[in-house]
């Protein structure tokens, strides 16, 4: 007989793991399913935002932010930084450990609420049941009063520019550059291409932002867009 929750989450993204945490408190029986794992193949929550999204980008955008005031903007207030040097690695490392605090942190949420985590890819099956593969392949199937779809989604890869190992990088990739390339594409005007743009400009590269819409920044406010189309464009964006 397969094991039963009152509520199974899909997901332990900003969506699902929330939601799961919310559950458990209201007193309901609460299971997390989960496929992404670190390289020790421990199960790692917060999706997309907290390891590869929000958090990781404005750990880098907060450094390049210091970095670019204490080249241009120290000197008004009397401070000489003649010579200021970024050592990208340190950077880089200063993100992951960031990012590995907050999604320990919502390992600890969930042991403290009583969620369950099952490590694996999750699949709704019909009548309520839930199947979740291990790594390993084995599949256990459980039953639930209540399933809450929080899968995410996954980058695109399109036909004129592969994702190439060193080359040609989705988000993930791009978080782990680890020098400051000369120059750099971005695909995507959208929020994610331009933190990525706008770090590496701050730092040095020639960064050209390609956007298939007529807009840029499709989805704020206009005002806004224009706005940061401005800003973005003083930084050294084209």
């Amino acid at each position: 007989m397969s094991q039963k929750f009152d509520v199974i989450v899909i997901g332990a993204g900003p969506g699902g793991y929330v939601a799961a945490i919310r559950a458990a408190q209201l007193g309901l029986n609460t299971a997390c399913v989960e496929k992404w794992v670190d390289d020790k193949g421990a199960t790692v929550l917060g999706g997309t935002c907290l390891n590869v999204g929000c958090i990781p980008s404005k750990a880098l955008l907060e450094s390049t932010h210091k970095f670019h005031e204490a080249a241009h903007d120290f000197d008004v207030h009397g401070i000489q930084a003649p010579d200021v040097q970024m050592d990208v690695k340190k950077m880089v490392s200063r993100k992951d450990t960031i990012v590995k605090n907050l999604t320990g942190g919502i390992t600890g949420l969930f042991k403290a609420n009583g969620v369950t985590t099952l490590s694996g890819m999750g699949k709704l099956l019909a009548n309520k049941q839930v199947e979740v593969t291990a790594a390993d392949g084995t599949a256990t199937i459980y039953d639930a009063e209540n399933v809450i779809l929080a899968s995410g989604s996954v980058p695109v890869e399109i036909p004129p520019a592969p994702l190439t190992e060193g080359l040609i990088l989705d988000n993930a990739g791009a978080l782990n550059i680890d020098e400051t390339p000369k120059r750099l594409g971005v695909i995507g005007a959208g929020v994610i291409g331009l933190e990525m743009g706008s770090i590496w400009a701050r730092l040095g590269s020639q960064v050209t932002v390609l956007e298939a819409m007529d807009g840029f920044l499709t989805l704020a406010d206009k005002d806004v867009a224009k706005e940061a189309q401005k800003l973005l464009g003083k930084q050294g964006l084209d």
